[in-house]
């Protein structure tokens, strides 16, 4: 199971991708595992800021339908559209073609409350 040492993490298996203000997020290998086949990919809130932990879509998967929390506050800039047709890279790709969505950070310091992949890995018993 991958655990990227350059992410952080969520206790809800997202995954955060850090650049200055803007950070990308996605789901974890972890996640996709236990979900199984994702098939659809649902995000309506581009252009809508939303305080930390705010369900910002969803993901379903052929026997489930899970909420996505936003990591941190801010505004959603952008959506993975490859993912409107192409779910399943969030299984074949999850850390890579599988982002979901760049979110603009409206409070930096609410990255240190994200877990280290040593924490994380702590949270999926790796």
């Amino acid at each position: 199971m991958s655990v990227p040492s350059e992410l952080k993490y969520t206790k809800d298996h997202e995954w955060i991708k850090v650049d200055g203000d803007l950070i990308t997020v996605g789901i974890t290998d972890f996640a996709q595992r236990e979900l199984g086949d994702i098939v659809y990919v649902e995000v309506e809130t581009v252009d809508e800021t939303l305080d930390k932990e705010e369900v910002f879509g969803t993901v379903e998967a052929v026997k489930t339908v899970s909420d996505l929390f936003l990591p941190v506050s801010g505004e959603i800039i952008e959506f993975n559209e490859n993912l409107e047709d192409e779910p399943e890279l969030v299984n074949t790709d999850p850390y890579g073609e599988g982002w979901m969505i760049k979110v603009k950070c409206s409070d930096v310091s609410e990255l240190d409350d994200l877990l280290s992949p040593e924490d994380y890995k702590e949270v999926i018993g790796a």
